[in-house]
């Protein structure tokens, strides 16, 4: 399990990084206005799983969901498949924004 406090935000790179085994996972953003694309995810193989890569997008939107004035654009493939298949989440979407 991934614990929240691990998760940096690193505003100077525009990415979310999580370190396990000394292997860096990172999801990259891009924030306009009240919105964040979720650009890109990478989870080296060493550490690559189902789970893994489950917990991570749901620690990251989570934390994003505290700020209450963002809305979230998910651009990759994985992110997008995890808010099809997690319905608490579509509610983070910008308005008329289906996926």
């Amino acid at each position: 399990m991934i614990d929240p406090e691990a998760i940096v935000d690193n505003e100077f790179l525009r990415q979310f990084e999580f370190t396990q085994d000394e292997q860096l996972a990172t999801i990259e953003y891009s924030q306009q206005d009240r919105k964040i694309f979720l650009t890109k995810l990478t989870i080296p193989e060493a550490i690559a799983s189902d789970e893994f890569e489950y917990e991570f997008i749901k620690v990251i939107l989570d934390r994003i969901k505290e700020n209450e004035s963002l809305s979230v654009m998910p651009t990759h493939p994985s992110i997008v498949k995890f808010i099809r298949k997690n319905r608490l989440y579509k509610s983070m979407l910008p308005v008329g924004v289906r996926i």
